[in-house]
């Protein structure tokens, strides 16, 4: 099979996989971004370069879950462009970049502990504590706006 015949196959499968996928990831997008849905220009600038190097590996993808390697191409795509990023003014925008990371993945995504460990380059111990720090930061930030003490 030449170079354009595996083309006329990969090109439908991706297409399928990113209209199965891309409202989800746009909204993990969103949510590491802090941008408000209606604005979320940097959300879809890293988005669209996740979904080209996935488009980009597909052919070796085979057998390996599409989203779950898109995933890891936005997260990782959003820590290099994090603090070239504006500060958002979405839920997560009081959090650190690397909290909104573990924040997303572990809660938002349910990746496993040792797995977003492992693909952020950290300790189990300290996606914990990230974790445990991104969620007690945001319920003050709920218990501030409410006026609540």
């Amino acid at each position: 099979m030449g170079a354009v015949d595996r083309r006329a196959v990969r090109d439908p499968e991706f297409e399928a996989f990113v209209a199965g996928a891309a409202g989800r990831l746009l909204h993990v997008a969103v949510l590491l971004t802090a941008e408000p849905p209606a604005q979320a220009y940097a959300a879809h600038r890293i988005l669209a370069g996740a979904l080209a190097r996935t488009y980009a590996h597909w052919e070796r993808l085979r057998g390996d879950d599409p989203y779950d390697h898109t995933r890891q191409e936005l997260c990782a795509l959003y820590a290099r462009a994090a603090r070239r990023l504006p500060p958002g003014s979405g839920v997560l925008a009081p959090l650190s970049p690397v909290q909104r990371l573990v924040l997303v993945m572990r809660v938002y995504e349910g990746v496993a502990e040792e797995v977003t460990a492992a693909q952020l380059g950290l300790a189990p111990e300290r996606v914990e504590a990230l974790r445990n720090r991104a969620v007690a930061a945001l319920r003050e930030t709920v218990r501030s706006s409410a006026g609540t003490p």
